[in-house]
């Protein structure tokens, strides 16, 4: 029974150990099974060499690629725990993350070896460094300790200390065990029917929960491929999945309209071209979809999009909208694959059909707990459920539809408002292409909607015309008060935007302007 990353790789290189599992088109490198289970043994190897004990925290700080997945697993099959360092946060988010997690190595990519400088000089103990391309590897120390048996973790086993994207404050960082990896990989299996003839098409970056465990625990689970290029990049997009012949991807709304925005200059008769015909389906995770986009892809593309939910906590995917011919639901993110999910009103009683309340999640995917952090740990860990801080309801057919985070709700003269709902019909305006609203401090109303857009590039719209799109939408009510038009929105690793910074964002805005 596959309950580790190892026994997930030890199976299918002994079954198919020439079937790849890794492509990596820069390098232009291959990784089958057998290889990849040579190539775990061989990091778990060099980490004896250098005295990294099992249940050590090794970490990285690279882009994606052939080396980059090589260590991800590595370090979890040799029983050490992976903490996958996110190249786009902020240095006290990184100095923190280094500094708590008790990291011994760090391996860096050339480009992020300054960055990295600049947090190791705030990190008060030594951490080793080993510098690492993607065309070469690790460029291993000398080292003389005697390699170790080959590691057997245990199900029960921490294979991974991922933080959360730290939307407020410093992250927190949950452990997760080898069961709940495998188990992560299983529930996007099942959930979207994969099969070892599924070839995945991974532009998230590995140090994203959606990367690290929708585009990789899930191949690795049922033993089919991955295409993995360093990072997104809208115009190789199409060209890499009809080249390698992708039946799938995971994506995140943001990249959904950046291929929108190209769909006309792409080379590819969409629904009818051969050179696409594996392409069976993409899904949207990470951040909610707005309808609208919803519509555009699957009339653009002719591909159904599955709106699915994951979060780091539960090592990915808890729920997704089956594929064709079963029903999907625009805005819902589905259907519970692998856990139990009830909607609970403020006493813990399960709510009834379309009634808001707070989603709680149990099953084998869990976090195990927050490190170091029991606080966080005790409340939202209760009786085996996760309280997951999302608000949403179920309908008549128990799919779920998520209104917002509790703390990001807007309380305007005492009646909530979900700042998604202002987000969907802005999203309905041709010019926007990312939109967020807001509630922010007002001396009448406690708090005061405004909301913050980018333009799609090529499109012009004042204040005014949006205020009264959105009256149109949800009423003068609910509508901004201000709108502010930005260059670019806050967001974290997986393109999700980060809407609790933008009132701090939108002071110091106001400040410098008075």
């Amino acid at each position: 029974m596959m309950e580790t990353v190892r026994a997930c790789i030890e199976q299918h290189a002994d079954a198919t150990p020439d079937r790849p599992f890794l492509i990596a088109p820069e390098v232009n490198k291959t990784l089958s099974f057998g290889e990849l289970k040579t190539a775990v043994d061989d990091v778990g190897q060099r980490l004896d060499q250098l005295g990294v004990g099992q249940g050590s925290r090794v970490a990285f700080l690279l882009n994606n690629g052939f080396w980059t997945l090589r260590l991800f697993l590595g370090v979890m099959a040799s029983n050490r725990i992976i903490v996958p360092l996110n190249a786009v946060a902020g240095t006290v988010q990184l100095v923190h993350v280094l500094s708590h997690s008790d990291t011994e190595v760090v391996f860096v990519a050339p480009e992020y070896r300054d960055k990295l400088a600049e947090i190791m000089a705030q990190v008060d103990r030594p951490i080793r460094v080993i510098e690492t391309t993607d065309d070469a590897g690790p460029a291993w120390p000398v080292a003389d300790n005697p390699p170790a048996e080959a590691a057997m973790p245990a199900p029960e086993d921490t294979a991974l200390l991922l933080y959360t994207s730290g939307s407020t404050g410093l992250p927190k960082g949950a452990m997760i065990s080898h069961r709940a990896v495998v188990n992560g990989g299983r529930n996007v299996t099942e959930g979207h029917q994969l099969t070892a003839d599924d070839r995945a098409l991974c532009v998230l970056p590995v140090y994203h929960i959606n990367g690290a465990m929708v585009t990789v625990s899930a191949p690795l689970y049922s033993g089919s491929s991955v295409v993995m290029p360093r990072r997104f990049s809208a115009k190789d997009y199409w060209r890499l999945a009809a080249e390698y012949q992708c039946t799938w991807s995971s994506i995140v709304p943001t990249i959904i309209k950046y291929l929108l925005d190209r769909a006309e200059q792409e080379p590819y008769d969409f629904g009818n071209d051969e050179r696409l015909a594996a392409f069976r389906f993409a899904r949207s995770a990470s951040a909610p979809l707005a309808a609208v986009t919803l519509g555009q892809w699957e009339q653009v593309f002719k591909l159904p999009m599955i709106e699915t939910l994951g979060l780091t906590e539960t090592a990915g995917t808890v729920s997704s909208n089956p594929l064709p011919p079963g029903a999907r639901k625009p805005g819902s993110v589905g259907l519970p694959y692998g856990n139990e999910i009830i909607i609970v009103d403020e006493h813990g009683k399960e709510c009834p059909a379309h009634q808001v309340g707070e989603l709680i999640i149990r099953g084998s995917n869990l976090l195990d707990y927050y490190y170091k952090n029991p606080e966080a740990t005790e409340s939202s860990l209760r009786d085996g459920w996760f309280f997951t801080g999302d608000l949403g309801q179920k309908d008549e057919d128990g799919y779920i539809f998520i209104t917002g985070r509790s703390k990001e709700l807007i309380i305007r003269g005492g009646e909530n408002i979900a700042p998604r709902e202002i987000d969907d019909v802005l999203y309905k305006h041709e010019a926007i292409l990312e939109a967020a609203a807001v509630g922010v401090d007002d001396e009448n109303y406690g708090q005061e909607v405004v909301a913050c857009v980018v333009l799609r590039d090529g499109y012009e719209c004042g204040e005014d015309e949006l205020k009264a799109f959105c009256e149109k939408g949800v009423g003068r009510y609910k509508s901004p008060k201000i709108i502010y038009f930005m260059d670019d929105l806050p967001k974290g690793p997986s393109g999700k935007i980060l809407r609790l910074q933008l009132p701090a964002l939108l002071e110091k805005l106001t400040m410098s302007k008075s």
